[in-house]
């Protein structure tokens, strides 16, 4: 399983560009990656945020669930708003570039974005997108759930 996180800054998207060597080499793309045993997919999100972007972040609610290539492969991605940090890569181990985008900013840039995650994050600029919030009734707290 993939989670991913689009962090808000104000008006502005964190990316991260993909280092050389990952299969996406080159590519800015939302910070995701895989959860590890015994993670929860929100803990995987925000450590993924972390690990590739330098930026601590909160969820705000789940986005929405992709199916993505390769048999029963699913990514999770949550809206966040960031807390804290600075963008910064991971230093050339999975990124080597980390930096908030505006709409207009993505426009008149010259290096390409992953087309999921730009598709993704255009819609979630312009408001067009529903979240669902983490249920704070939720029995099983502190696991989050998401109704």
């Amino acid at each position: 399983m993939c989670v991913g996180a689009v962090v808000l800054q104000g008006e502005q998207a964190l990316f991260v560009r993909q280092a050389k060597g990952h299969p996406l080499e080159g590519q800015w793309s939302i910070p995701w990656g895989l959860v590890d045993p015994g993670e929860s997919p929100d803990s995987a999100a925000l450590r993924e945020t972390v690990e590739e972007g330098g930026v601590t972040a909160h969820i705000e609610g789940l986005l929405g669930i992709q199916n993505l290539r390769g048999e029963g492969w699913v990514g999770i991605i949550f809206l966040c708003q960031h807390v804290s940090g600075t963008p910064v890569s991971d230093g050339g181990v999975e990124t080597d570039e980390a930096r908030y985008f505006s709409l207009e900013e993505m426009e008149a840039f010259g290096e390409p974005f992953e087309p999921w995650c730009e598709w993704l994050v255009r819609r979630v600029l312009r408001g067009e997108y529903h979240v669902i919030p983490p249920e704070e009734s939720n029995p099983y707290r502190p696991r989050v759930a998401f109704f």
